[in-house]
């Protein structure tokens, strides 16, 4: 079978290195863009129920987008697009496109009037523990309705990325987010000149999220019509690969549905927690996923093109591109894991903490953020994994073991949640404040209005550690069946390995030494840096590939 990129050329390791920087280049400016806005929120909303509603009402359009767009599209779209591409077939392709997009445009429209007419029974199912008639619910409530017309747009843009993705063109699909967190963060600004009322700022920030929604898909479209010649006619019959697609996407519907009902039920256990936790456990997301995304979706979305045109009884041309992708991933990943279990604290200071996001704040959400970390090796060579199944066209195995990670990460964390809630963290350090064994919070405790800075948040994340590595050993051992040894860390690992065991020393070290590190941004800052100096040290003189391609492209920039 041919193996061709879009242009004609046959993509290698340097294409690999290529595409996956153009994905992480978008991907980094998109999640920039979304730090910012984060910051903001931090500042203006803190824990209290401004940010609760905004994170609650916000879990909508992301379930909807990751249930109809970018992850779906790119496990059952891409895969057919780009094979009709590789073989010459633009018209079959041009037409696909076009059929794909009129389903999607039909199935948002319907879901979006629903939820703007049930907002409030989607707001109780949706955050079941926000009690009605507070603050927190009715807000919630109203900005479910404004930020249902902006779902629609978002799934349209992810079909604007799949399109992208599939000619090799990644960075403008992967940067273009930067508009819709622009849009939220300048709404957020104006509307703080003329109030500091926590609602008139959520909504402004909903508002905002809705323009750039569709910022997001009207600066994708141009370059997408030019790409594909136009949709032309869009019809639904005798479309070629349309029933291969179809049949794709309720298998990973099927996959990515647990994974949003997974989604669902971590904002409604975390609802059912003292009131803050919530918060807690979305902005500890904000920074999990940023590596998730740089590292392991930029390599994983570059790979699929490629993955879907190689000839699936090549195992030793699938093996190679796995290889050089993993060892990829583990290079940026195994540092940030290390930075982010013991400095977790010092990241969430440096990124959030001002404003209403207090001291104590910084030590919550930190403990979060390092229990979650633990997941990132897992989590990141699983995308990789995952996209090997979904090039050959088995859509299916990903769709039920990620089914099997959802329910482990979901008993695992709600029995650790109830027991940990009873725990509050501040820089006072960790106490008992509740003597109930495994119950869930009272009502006067989830009722706000002021964070309580408990880690019941934290069994959440322990969950996912779980799941997520339980997802990667099955994924492991199915493609060790069909294709080969699938290495963890690609081959060779033993040297990446050693000098994350070094830096975890080093930064352990520097945590006793200058426990200033925490409380301060400058110092914060200096060991954040000093420890990648470190890292990429280390690896080099180890020999490690990655990092003498790393400072060989510096090098060569520089003259």
């Amino acid at each position: 079978m041919r193996q061709r990129d879009d242009p004609g050329r046959s993509p290698g390791k340097d294409d690999l290195r290529r595409s996956s920087t153009a994905v992480a280049a978008g991907i980094l400016l998109s999640r920039l863009s979304g730090l910012a806005r984060e910051v903001i929120t931090a500042r203006f909303l803190g824990l209290g129920a401004g940010a609760e509603a905004f994170r609650a009402a916000l879990r909508v359009p992301n379930v909807l987008q990751n249930l109809l767009g970018e992850g779906v599209l790119s496990a059952s779209f891409v895969p057919v697009y780009s094979q009709l591409l590789a073989d010459g077939r633009r018209d079959d392709a041009r037409r696909l496109a076009a059929a794909v997009v009129s389903l999607l445009f039909s199935i948002v429209s319907v879901v979006v009037a629903l939820t703007m007419t049930f907002a409030e029974g989607v707001t109780r199912v949706l955050a079941w523990g926000f009690v009605p008639g507070t603050t927190r619910f009715e807000l919630t409530v109203t900005l479910v309705r404004i930020l249902a017309p902006g779902v629609g747009l978002l799934v349209l843009s992810a079909w604007c990325l799949a399109i992208l993705n599939s000619h090799r063109r990644f960075f403008l699909s992967y940067v273009a987010p930067v508009l819709w967190n622009v849009a939220i963060v300048t709404a957020v600004a104006v509307a703080a000149i003329t109030t500091t009322a926590e609602t008139d700022l959520a909504t402004a920030m909903a508002w905002g999220a809705v323009v750039g929604s569709g910022l997001q898909f009207f600066v994708q479209l141009p370059v997408v019509l030019r790409l594909g010649g136009g949709l032309g006619h869009i019809g639904l019959r005798s479309v070629s690969g349309l029933d291969d697609v179809v049949r794709r996407f309720g298998q990973v519907v099927a996959g990515r549905g647990g994974i949003q009902i997974a989604s669902y039920l971590d904002l409604l256990a975390a609802s059912l927690l003292a009131f803050g936790a919530v918060s807690a456990l979305g902005y500890a997301q904000t920074l999990y996923l940023l590596p998730i995304a740089l590292f392991g979706m930029s390599v994983a979305a570059a790979e699929l093109p490629a993955l879907s045109t190689i000839d699936a009884t090549d195992a030793d041309a699938v093996l190679a591109r796995v290889d050089a992708g993993l060892r990829r991933v583990a290079f940026f990943v195994l540092p940030t894991t290390v930075a982010f279990v013991v400095l977790g604290d010092t990241v969430v200071g440096i990124v959030f903490s001002g404003g209403r996001f207090d001291a104590d704040a910084v030590v919550q959400v930190g403990i979060v953020l390092a229990v979650y970390s633990l997941a990132l090796p897992a989590a990141t060579a699983s995308r990789l994994l995952q996209s090997v199944l979904y090039g050959g066209g088995d859509a299916r195995t990903p769709a039920l073991l990620s089914l099997v990670r959802v329910g482990i990460a979901l008993a695992i964390g709600v029995t650790i949640m109830l027991p940990l809630d009873a725990w509050q963290a501040g820089t006072q350090g960790i106490v008992r404040v509740d003597t109930a064994q495994l119950s869930i919070a009272s009502a006067a405790a989830r009722a706000g209005p002021e964070n309580l800075h408990r880690i019941g948040a934290a069994g959440l994340a322990i969950g996912a550690v779980c799941g997520s590595w339980c997802e990667l050993w099955l994924l492991r051992r199915h493609l060790r069946r069909r294709i080969g040894p699938m290495p963890l860390f690609g081959s060779h690992p033993a040297r990446q390995l050693l000098a994350a065991g070094l830096l975890a020393v080093v930064a352990v070290a520097a945590r006793i030494a200058f426990p200033q590190l925490v409380t301060e941004r400058a110092w914060g800052l200096g060991a954040l840096a000093g420890l990648g100096v470190v890292y990429l040290v280390t690896t080099w003189l180890l020999g490690v590939s990655e990092a003498r391609q790393l400072l060989d492209i510096k090098r060569r920039s520089s003259r």
